[in-house]
């Protein structure tokens, strides 16, 4: 990142998942979502069953562009869950409780990054490769408040590394590119910002306003 600094930007967007929020606890959380529903697995299958949807999802996100496109990725998720572990539920009755499963919390020092950033007058927005409900999770932890906008792949119509994405934030947020600064903690991350020029910083937050004071 060298010597930039807050002088030289007008704001920064954040990556979500990995950067800013955090999973709490998927596998024992499913676990008890699926005894609920009266399936008993071992800790561990649940918690590979749940990585196999994860990949499924971080490479569809982008279609769960309205209610109605939500619902089926959704579903086709929780279908995904369910036909790792080899349970016999079906997919549109179980996917309510497979989203609720899902409970989300800041990472360690992200909210106390935000804060800072903030003082140092910058303009923030959340750029991540999610569907549309993204700023509903934010908002049950109280973290959508604190940006001036929520873009995800799914608005964008294509995910990071997409120039896009990034883009349209810019375009919420009116600045710049070159006033502008992501952090994110993946490679798409930072090939999607620099492609839309703007300067890239990895993950974590933590440390970073220092860095830029």
């Amino acid at each position: 990142m060298g010597r930039l600094t807050a002088a030289a930007l007008d704001a920064v967007t954040i990556d979500a998942y990995g950067t800013l929020v955090t999973l709490r606890d998927p596998p024992g959380a499913l676990d008890r979502a699926l005894r609920a529903q009266g399936v008993e697995r071992p800790r561990k299958e649940v918690a590979a069953a749940f990585a196999t949807e994860a990949r499924y999802y971080r490479e569809r996100s982008h279609e769960g562009a309205d209610e109605a496109s939500l619902a089926l990725l959704r579903r086709d998720c929780a279908a995904v869950f369910l036909d790792a572990l080899g349970a016999d539920l079906d997919p549109a009755a179980f996917a309510p409780a497979f989203v609720g499963a899902l409970e989300f919390e800041a990472v360690p020092g992200a909210v106390e990054a935000v804060s800072e950033l903030t003082r140092l007058g910058l303009r923030l927005a959340v750029v991540s490769n999610w569907d549309v409900a993204l700023a509903e999770h934010l908002e049950r932890i109280g973290l959508a408040r604190r940006f001036e906008a929520v873009v995800t792949s799914a608005e964008a119509g294509a995910p990071k590394p997409d120039p896009r994405i990034f883009e349209l934030a810019l375009e919420r947020l009116r600045v710049r590119p070159e006033r502008a600064l992501h952090v994110g903690d993946s490679e798409a991350d930072e090939e999607g910002a620099r492609a839309a020029g703007m300067a890239f910083a990895p993950a974590p937050l933590a440390g970073l306003p220092g860095r830029l004071a």
